[in-house]
């Protein structure tokens, strides 16, 4: 009796990574930008700030006020809050304290046109990641992102 012996030409040797690990990560999703979301009662904010965080490589969302924010499904997936410091209803830091009372900690960067440096130090002292004086450069965003985030 004749034994044929067949070769496996496309069996990986063992130092090789699998044809299955391989095609894994080649259809594997790039990873999502962080969700960077803005709360703020001005339109025209509510309008740019997205389109310059995009810019930056992050992904945004905004909402008119903090209830909108909180009534969507939103506050499990974002990464980093940029929040007004005054809007009606309930304001930028009673959202940072209500989120804080239901155990959700979110990075926040506070935003405002008071140009009260005692503001911004008490923004800081409540946990802020920044607190920006509208208006406010690209730069001093990305920054404030970047440490919010924590990336380079």
């Amino acid at each position: 009796m004749n034994m044929i012996r067949v070769e496996n030409r496309y069996q990986q040797p063992a130092s090789s990574p699998s044809a299955s690990l391989i095609a894994a990560q080649l259809l594997r999703k790039p990873p999502r930008p962080p969700l960077v979301v803005i709360v703020d009662d001005d339109e025209s904010v509510r309008e740019s700030l997205p389109d310059l965080v995009r810019e930056l490589g992050f992904a945004a969302q905004a909402f008119s006020s903090a209830g909108e924010f909180l009534a969507s499904d939103c506050a499990c997936d974002t990464g980093c809050l940029i929040l007004d410091v005054m809007m009606p209803g309930m304001s930028g830091p009673e959202l940072q304290e209500e989120l804080k009372r239901s155990s959700r900690h979110i990075p926040v960067i506070f935003i405002t046109a008071q140009t009260s440096e005692t503001l911004r130090t008490q923004m800081l002292a409540h946990g802020a990641i920044e607190c920006l004086i509208k208006p406010f450069s690209d730069v001093a965003l990305l920054d404030a992102l970047k440490s919010a985030l924590e990336v380079n």
